[in-house]
Formats: C-alpha cells, structure tokens, sequence
C-alpha cells in the first residue's frame, strides 16, 4: 500500500528508520511513498537515492541531504519572486 506525506513531515518518517542506514536501504524504505509540495509531488524513495551521501547516522542527516535534491516544485510558493526585483 502506496503512503503519501506532506514535506513538512518527511522528517518523521525518517526517524522510523533504523540507523546508521545506507543510502540504497532508505531508499528502499520509502519506494511507496509519494512526497507532497506546495505545487506537486515525488517519489520519496526516488529523491532519497539521489542524495549524495552513501550513508545516514539520523533522520536529521538524512532531511539535510534530501534538501539538496528537491525538485524546484518544493521550494517557495509557486511564482515566488527570489528578491532580485
């Protein structure tokens, strides 16, 4: 049975892992798991094995790795400006 989280929570479902975990294992994990944006959504398990370490010692190395292979969906509101005007 397929899971949907918002960003905000994907945290918690992080912690429900055992660790330390390697990269391929939580991806593993959360291959059913559709992440939810402000405007869209991804496979958790798909973003998770795209980042760039090869192991996690907590859910909080594993959230910060994840924040670098968001899609641009998941950043801002959409058709926010980035200040530059």
């Amino acid at each position: 049975m397929s899971e949907r989280v918002k960003l905000s929570r994907v945290e918690s479902a992080f912690e429900r892992l055992d660790y330390p975990v390697t990269r391929d294992d939580a991806a593993a994990e959360f291959v059913d798991v559709t992440v939810t944006f402000a405007d869209g959504e991804a496979n958790l398990g798909e973003l998770v094995s795209e980042v760039g370490s090869d192991a996690f010692h907590g859910p909080d190395e594993l959230h910060a790795e994840l924040q670098n292979v968001l899609p641009v969906e998941a950043v801002g509101e959409p058709g926010q400006s980035d200040g530059d005007a």
